[in-house]
């Protein structure tokens, strides 16, 4: 039998314990070590129990002790400090750059999942962690931002293990009731409800509201009576599901998002779509503007791509979504007819060959054409996007197709220890959280005497081994182990040995067999009592991914076997708990993925912001972060390339046994005079310094304002003055362009050298140019130099502006520029011709090139 009617119960908080209401349902308490340790003291086995929820946590409080915590004036005193933390952070103004650009966010901030908490699962991995230390370094920055996302009723899955080490999964329903969650109401203090249209028919939605400190994030919820038990589903599970349901949810995310934040009166300038997920929501944009604001859809096109920021995190071409025609058909049609678009053209958005009828849409395709400011998250990653997506612009040389890269940092108050942040307060000032000079905080770590810096650490290993244990011993619960094995979980791990941990996604690529391709010489370095060495590691293998489960059970057998089920240990379901406990209490972090397939691998960041030394692949981050001489930690290999993968993991993984037996062990135990190993506290304080100010969330969210945010409020603003009138007149230049550009020619390119010239000397160039229908503001003309490779191909280059100096008898227009090579080799020049409009953001975007004709080269 059903209830005719629901309430909940909840216990009623005194008046004077009302401002742990507002802690509660804000996530500022993820970050602010002082908030979560004033909930855990007051009953830490109810808040363990809880799984940190502090609004869970408040409502399973016994209304006893709340009247009993009102009369406590100690408790209250403390009460009111903490409060009066939280409201001053909450009302601090201000934020460089962004000052009067009016009220409201000036950035949407588009993403499928958001790891922000351990008690708000709507994230799965390394990009919903990214995401949510975006939004918190947004919110200590000021930077006025709103995210949005989905409110998944089954998150992600959760992982446990059977006798055999087979992964399993379950999935935990959410009650948004009792998590830091709180319902968008409409004028009539009632939930709002927004409605889209979706393959023909209404689909309705809620609003859920997070806010991370100062950052609202708003995440959409179609579990609601007036859906379809089928559209209920939408966003039942992350990345559950088939094709169908994926179109499903991205369609909400990006067209819906769109719609939601018009509902709820907002109207940011820019978007920023984290990853392809949301890139539907470029086409929204564009048909709002056509159907409110009366744009062409290329006016709407332009005015949307100069103010959109697109970021890719895939460095592997089947991790980005493809829709095959006849779902895109289902779901667009309709769609693409109310741009006023033939259905053709509307597919040619998502295609990187336009006039292939057979490839499928992809979703990074179109979010890299709705976009002028495009990025990977890695100096490496940028690279690699640039050969992926080359296509795209196929009258590029990769090296100038524009995408660009802004490295992945870390939020560091999320992850830093709390034992380790009272150690930067003392040495750094307590600034250190919000100060956005991150070179001025990174100085400051080579103030911190190496032996307190060691001994901090090593409470960090001692808290992590207690953890390992206890979590340990849960597990061997929860499967009904016997009392044999729960007794060696009571003892595993040495507090005081050598601590290497891995904790990632057990997807192939990540390699985390790597270290089991030896098992001897695993052994035996694992067998020295003078010199105990010690793994833990966690992760999850996809639901799917049967090959990921595999070599999860390989390595549980391992840890399992008698002689090494004291040093190794596997964890069950990673998450940010296990993860933070890791990554501050590990002495080494080890990564090892197949180059280039690790985009940026933020984790080794996390453990670097504790001290703890990187041993990894040159791949992602540690290509740009490593130092040849170890003074920061050590690169398996040289980033060597492999045709035979197998013969890849050979070496690599022999690399790695010698880097540890010959390196990393001997340089831990390294005492000499001191009681500590001075030289590698000498190496976690320079990793801090060195790396610290770089890879890190302020950094990487003040150069996403630099860099992309505050050009595209600047374009938004522009295009959009006078009625839009400038974007209209950009719209018809384009067109002009387009039409013309055939018509271009080049002739008569002379330089003033004859084969041979010195370091620093100018290299004199001049060139014709027809224009014929466009006149010469239509155009940049460049000469485009640099040196060659063994092919006689540029393997870099330089361009530098030329200008016009009058016309020949005939009409063609003479260029003169220079270019000065700045070292010796065999260089080579040629010219080309670029779009060129005080309006336009990047002479790229336009996909409009005209290169010199070698055979009319004078």
């Amino acid at each position: 039998m059903q209830p005719f009617h629901t309430y909940t119960v909840v216990p009623k908080l005194p008046e004077r314990l009302q401002p742990l209401k507002d802690l509660a349902h804000n996530l500022y308490f993820s970050w602010h070590h002082e908030v979560e340790d004033f909930f855990a003291q007051m009953d830490r086995e109810l808040w363990e129990k809880s799984e940190h929820n502090p609004v869970l946590f408040l409502n399973h409080l016994p209304q006893g002790m709340l009247e009993e915590l009102a009369e406590d004036e100690f408790f209250l005193d403390r009460l009111s400090t903490v409060a009066a933390n939280f409201r001053k952070y909450m009302e601090k103004r201000g934020s460089a750059g962004f000052d009067g650009l009016g009220q409201g966010p000036v950035v949407a901030y588009f993403s499928a999942e958001y790891g922000i908490a351990q008690c708000l699962p709507v994230y799965s991995g390394g990009l919903g962690i990214l995401a949510g230390d975006h939004l918190k370094s947004a919110s200590d920055l000021n930077i006025p931002l709103v995210g949005v996302g989905l409110c998944y009723q089954r998150g992600f899955f959760r992982q446990y293990l059977t006798h055999d080490g087979w992964q399993q999964e379950r999935y935990q329903a959410n009650d948004f009731d009792e998590m830091p969650l709180s319902p968008v109401l409409d004028a009539n203090a009632e939930p709002l409800r927004v409605r889209i249209v979706m393959q023909g028919r209404p689909l309705f939605f809620r609003i859920w509201r997070a806010d991370v400190g100062r950052i609202p994030l708003f995440l959409m919820d179609t579990n609601v009576a007036e859906n379809t038990p089928d559209r209920r589903e939408i966003t039942a599970q992350l990345y559950g599901g088939d094709l169908e349901m994926r179109i499903m949810q991205e369609f909400l995310l990006g067209i819906g998002g769109v719609k939601a934040l018009e509902a709820m009166g907002m109207s940011p300038r820019v978007i920023h779509m984290n990853e392809g997920h949301s890139a539907f929501a470029g086409l929204e944009r564009i048909r709002a503007l056509m159907h409110e604001r009366g744009l062409s859809f290329e006016a709407a096109m332009e005015l949307v791509a100069q103010s959109s920021v697109f970021t890719t995190h895939t460095p592997v071409p089947a991790g980005n979504d493809r829709f095959p025609m006849e779902l895109m058909e289902r779901y667009f049609q309709e769609y693409a007819a109310d741009l006023g678009l033939s259905w053709k053209v509307f597919l040619a958005l998502g295609r990187e060959n336009t006039r292939d009828d057979s490839e499928t849409f992809c979703m990074t395709v179109l979010a890299l054409r709705l976009s002028r400011f495009n990025n990977g998250v890695s100096r490496l990653h940028g690279e690699v996007s640039r050969k992926m997506w080359a296509r795209v612009w196929p009258q590029y040389p990769e090296k100038d197709v524009p995408i660009t890269s802004v490295t992945n940092g870390i939020h560091f108050p999320s992850w830093v220890a709390p034992e380790m942040s009272m150690l930067y307060d003392r040495f750094l000032g307590q600034s250190w959280r919000e100060d956005p000079d991150c070179e001025r905080v990174g100085e400051k770590f080579g103030t911190i005497p190496d032996i307190e810096l060691w001994r901090t650490h090593e409470r960090l290993r001692e808290r992590l081994v207690d953890f390992v244990r206890r979590r340990m011993q849960k597990q061997i619960i929860s499967r009904g182990g016997r009392n044999w094995e729960l007794e060696i979980a009571e003892n595993v791990l040495d507090p005081e040995a050598l601590t290497i941990g891995f904790a990632r996604r057990f997807a192939s690529y990540k390699r985390a067999y790597l270290l089991l391709k030896d098992d001897d010489r695993l052994k035996r370095l694992m067998s020295n009592p003078a010199r105990p060495i010690q793994f833990i590691f966690a992760g999850k293998a996809h639901p799917r991914d049967n090959e990921g489960k595999k070599i999860i059970q390989e390595l549980i057998a391992l840890c399992q076997a008698k002689d090494t089920q004291a040093k190794m240990v596997f964890l069950e379901d990673y998450d940010i708990q296990v993860a933070r406990h890791l990554v501050q209490g590990c002495d080494v972090w080890l990564n090892n993925p197949r180059r280039p397939l690790e985009a940026c691998g933020t984790s080794g960041m996390k453990a670097m912001a504790n001290g703890v030394l990187n041993l990894s692949t040159l791949d992602g981050w540690w290509d740009e972060a490593w130092m040849p001489d170890n003074s920061v930690g050590w690169a398996i290999g040289n980033a060597e390339k492999y045709d035979d993968l197998e013969y890849q993991d050979f070496v690599e993984s022999q690399i790695l046994y010698n880097i540890l037996e010959n390196d990393v062990i001997p340089l831990f135990y390294e005492r000499g005079q001191s009681s500590f190993p001075r030289r590698w506290a000498q190496r976690m304080k320079q990793a801090l310094k060195l790396l610290g100010p770089v890879f890190n969330g302020h950094r990487m969210v003040e150069e996403y304002a630099r860099r992309a945010y505050l050009p595209s409020s600047d374009s938004y603003a522009r295009l959009s003055a006078d009625g839009y009138r400038p974007a209209r007149e950009l719209a018809e230049w384009r067109m002009k362009l387009l039409t013309s550009w055939g018509e271009l020619g080049i002739r008569n390119i002379r330089s003033g050298s004859n084969g041979e010239m010195f370091v620093g000397e100018d290299l004199e160039v001049s060139a014709e140019i027809l224009v014929r229908d466009l006149d010469i503001a239509d155009i940049q003309v460049e000469i485009y130099t640099g040196p060659l490779d063994y092919t006689g191909s540029f393997s870099s280059r330089s361009t530098f502006i030329m200008h016009p100096e009058g016309q020949t008898e005939d009409g063609w227009h003479i260029y003169r520029g220079s270019a000065r090579p700045l070292s010796a080799g065999k260089f080579g020049f040629t010219v080309r011709v670029l779009p060129c409009h005080p309006l336009l953001r990047d002479p790229h975007s336009l996909g409009l090139i005209f290169w010199a004709d070698e055979a009319v080269q004078g």
